[in-house]
């Protein structure tokens, strides 16, 4: 990459004079980078309902799909935003000169304006981002479901899966089969460490299944996740369950 490339994709000002800030965001604007400003501002939000932030130090972030976020220095969530779809603006303010950056959806009409103090604009940064791939999540439910699937032993030698999301009154079953000994076998699976509500919900699927079933067919209730609780194993022995500890993935 040649260092005019680099000017192209990435391009950062500290504490620039108000107009200097508005041509740089709206250059950004205009080649679709993510436009990110710091610094001291007031945001009003009008719309479904209408809000305003006194001023205060925040990161707002304006993105080439028409999202717009205002972050504060606590929490993961945004304090206001606007979703993808909404035309960005950036203009000056007649009078103060304060940096204007307005975000507008059509339908619904919704307006978000952020206005920064002319002194107090600490940051402004252009980044020209590509990014296609898709977000591949690991250890789900349905990992542990294949699992068990490709190797019906995991759960126990002899066991044969029928169905999965069996349905019954007390909800859709993860798996659903007979033991060696043809007993039917109702799985319940959780990616994660579990506590009693776990317990719970499969003792509410072994009991919508017995009556759904002829009245001398046995219904097990097998717990399937990498670990449970105390508790939680105390209640599968208290109502007749069983356990089985399984990763939603092999370990690498």
């Amino acid at each position: 990459m040649t260092a005019l490339d680099r000017d192209r994709r990435v391009r950062t000002l500290e504490s620039p004079a108000p107009d200097v800030a508005r041509d740089a965001i709206a250059e950004g604007f205009a080649r679709d980078a993510l436009v990110t400003v710091v610094g001291r501002c007031t945001v009003a939000y009008d719309g479904r309902a209408s809000s305003r932030l006194e001023p205060g130090d925040r990161h707002v972030m304006f993105k080439p799909d028409g999202a717009a976020l205002v972050h504060t220095d606590v929490g993961q969530q945004p304090v206001n935003w606007q979703p993808p779809g909404c035309e960005h603006e950036v203009f000056l303010e007649e009078g103060t000169g304060a940096l204007c950056m307005r975000s507008q959806r059509p339908t619904p009409e919704e307006r978000l304006l952020v206005t920064f103090e002319p002194e107090r604009i600490l940051q402004v940064s252009l980044l020209s981002l590509w990014d296609s791939s898709d977000l591949s999540v690991q250890g789900t439910e349905e990992d542990l479901r294949r699992r068990i699937l490709d190797d019906p032993d995991l759960l126990e030698p002899g066991f044969s899966p029928l169905s999965t999301e069996r349905a019954t009154p007390a909800g859709a079953v993860d798996i659903y089969g007979e033991d060696s000994s043809g007993r039917a076998v109702v799985v319940e699976l959780k990616r994660r460490r579990v506590g009693p509500d776990a317990v719970s919900q499969l003792r509410r699927y072994v009991d919508a299944l017995e009556r759904d079933l002829h009245a001398d067919k046995v219904v097990r209730g097998v717990l399937v996740a990498p670990s449970v609780t105390d508790r939680a194993r105390r209640l599968l022995g208290e109502h007749g369950l069983e356990f089985v500890s399984l990763e939603p993935t092999l370990d690498e």
